[in-house]
């Protein structure tokens, strides 16, 4: 019975580290279709990214039209002026997928004329590092960045639940 408690608990916490670690691939704006110009800012990008938490490791992918558009990464000063002129990056393969390698701010624009300033951009704040399951991040101050945004959601793969229906059943083999 020890040695069935030991290998339950060690299997819980695998588990439960391998769930709450693992990098995520996130569709910017929760859908394919976000990628435009917002109709309102509630619908901003901006405020889908500060109610998620994004984590080093976790990839943005953004799905768009090729020809009548782009994502270029820049510094802070080129997102508040709506510049291209001095990009970290373009993509222009409309589904572009950017690994969020370092903590900190990224921040991205549209390259299509005209977008940025009528909104089409977004900042996402990627936290320190990985925690684990008992550290709680504060989000973002507001403040700190300014113009539209739009809300983050997970449109993000996961093996989460993979993981917790193997556990169940190793649970159950250990039970019966």
């Amino acid at each position: 019975m020890a040695l069935r408690r030991a290998l339950l608990s060690s299997m819980l916490f695998i588990s439960l580290f391998i769930s709450f670690t693992e990098a995520r691939e996130l569709l910017v704006g929760g859908n394919s279709n976000a990628w435009k110009i917002p109709s309102s800012e509630s619908e901003s990008l901006n405020k889908w990214a500060e109610a998620s938490r994004f984590q080093i490791g976790d990839s943005l992918v953004w799905n768009y039209d090729p020809s009548k558009d782009s994502v270029v990464q820049v510094s802070k000063k080129d997102y508040d002026s709506c510049s291209t002129s001095s990009p970290i990056a373009v993509y222009k393969d409309g589904n572009t997928k950017v690994k969020l390698d370092k903590s900190g701010p990224f921040y991205f624009i549209s390259g299509a004329d005209g977008q940025c300033e009528k909104g089409q951009k977004l900042v996402t704040v990627v936290l320190s590092g990985r925690h684990g399951f008992f550290h709680l991040s504060p989000a973002p101050s507001p403040v700190e960045f300014e113009g539209p945004a739009v809300a983050p959601t997970s449109g993000g793969t996961s093996l989460r639940g993979g993981f917790m229906v193997i556990f169940g059943v190793l649970v159950g083999l250990l039970l019966f």
